[in-house]
């Protein structure tokens, strides 16, 4: 390894070796909100250990916020290519300069509502409770956004119907999420974190 490959790496690394590291990519707000809502860097890894299971596969993060879930899957499986789906047009740009300080080519951020975005066009799937606070009474990230137990029940119905379609052997790693949100179809293979990340593939 040269000289400037080793400093190159040594530069990247620095992010990660700890949470707090990490969420000194983001301006201080973000940082406050990283403890409720961003996925902690163990649990990114092992969620790409399983996801990350073919050089070249695209998996989507559904609800990616800064993107955090992605850039860690990026560090830690480099060989896949990641994506983000996030409405919030701020986090979205946040998750882009992130991206662009990491240096991360496999890495795309997408600013849209995940009932326009097709599943089929991805391999595998990352959820952490992404619209859990469209419910009454939870941590909202901002006031930004319109909250309704109607929205919630609306994305929910449209992942788990576009999740049906995807083809035997898809896979998706669910954190802090419900068991009933997975179709017919997807078996838990496997658990970690205290329960809280499972693993499913659909058989």
């Amino acid at each position: 390894m040269s000289a400037e490959t080793s400093s190159l790496s040594g530069h990247l690394n620095k992010w990660f070796d700890s949470d707090t590291d990490f969420h000194h990519l983001y301006p201080l707000y973000i940082q406050i909100l990283a403890q409720k809502h961003w996925t902690p860097l163990e649990v990114i890894k092992k969620a790409a250990d399983f996801l990350a299971i073919t050089p070249g596969a695209k998996i989507l993060d559904i609800g990616s916020g800064p993107g955090k879930f992605c850039l860690g899957a990026a560090y830690y499986k480099p060989e896949c290519a990641y994506y983000g789906i996030e409405q919030r047009y701020d986090l979205v740009r946040y998750a882009t300069v992130a991206k662009e300080i990491l240096g991360f080519g496999n890495v795309n951020f997408i600013h849209n509502n995940i009932v326009y975005i097709d599943f089929t066009q991805y391999d595998h799937f990352y959820l952490f409770n992404s619209f859990y606070e469209n419910l009454p009474g939870t941590y909202k990230i901002d006031d930004k956004l319109t909250y309704s137990k109607y929205l919630y029940n609306k994305y929910s119905w449209y992942v788990y119907g576009q999740l049906e379609k995807m083809p035997v052997g898809t896979r998706i790693a669910t954190f802090h999420c419900s068991d009933d949100e997975m179709p017919n179809g997807y078996y838990l293979v496997g658990a970690d974190v205290n329960q809280l990340l499972k693993f499913w593939i659909k058989v």
